[in-house]
């Protein structure tokens, strides 16, 4: 029996959110030792430019599929695969810090399976708007989109919590406020391209999604409507 006086600080990490956090650890593990010469040949320098080119998403790849009527599983799987190739070994760090806190968040709360829709299902989502709104010779790729989708998991939570307490409910946006601002003020300095279009519309998707895949779902949401 264990000893409720020894009981840990924090939670424990959900299994999801580990195995999550290793796909997008061992992809960049790859980048990195291909770059130093520990694995692969010369060519190897480039793997991470290649793969952006592969598995990440293009509007000009998307254009060409939605006027062709045809949409190989090559080009298909990029809604999928471009959430783990990062640009750069910071920017993975940076990605996996955020992806680790909303994860931990979000999956102490939700179900694997619910983990997963919101992380895959926002990333699908944020890559659909992005190659609809960005010019055709933008690309999106990086973990940030699939994380911005667990940031709107982790507001439906507060969200809830407030409105339970009756506290001030505009709260629980104050994270993706702050996001934004970031970004807005690097736009006015630095060239960062339209990938806000994908992570606002990632974090819309998991902040909407959780009304039906939270504990709860389906009967809080329509609990809601009949109470208002």
């Amino acid at each position: 029996m264990s000893n409720p006086d020894h009981q840990p600080v924090m939670n424990p990490m959900p299994p999801v959110v580990i195995a999550l956090f290793l796909c997008i650890v061992a992809v960049e593990l790859l980048f990195v030792l291909g770059t130093l010469g520990v694995i692969g040949d010369p060519s190897a320098i480039g793997w991470r430019i290649n793969a952006i080119q592969e598995y990440g998403i293009s509007p000009t790849v998307a254009q060409w599929m939605w006027d062709n009527s045809y949409y190989p599983a090559e080009h298909l799987k990029r809604f999928i695969t471009f959430s783990f190739v990062n640009g750069s070994t910071i920017s993975t760090g940076v990605a996996i810090a955020l992806f680790l806190a909303m994860g931990r968040m979000v999956g102490t709360v939700y179900n694997a399976v619910s983990v997963l829709v919101v992380y895959f299902g926002s990333a699908i989502f944020g890559a659909l708007v992005f190659v609809y709104a960005a010019p055709v010779n933008e690309w999106l790729f990086g973990s940030y989109v699939g994380v911005y989708g667990l940031i709107g998991g982790y507001s439906y939570i507060s969200w809830l919590v407030l409105r339970a307490g009756h506290g001030p409910q505009l709260s629980a946006f104050s994270l993706i406020a702050m996001l934004m601002g970031i970004q807005l003020v690097f736009g006015i300095f630095f060239d960062v391209g339209y990938t806000w279009i994908a992570d606002l519309a990632a974090f819309a998707f998991g902040f909407l999604v959780s009304f039906i895949v939270a504990p709860g779902g389906w009967g809080r949401l329509l609990m809601m409507i009949r109470r208002d």
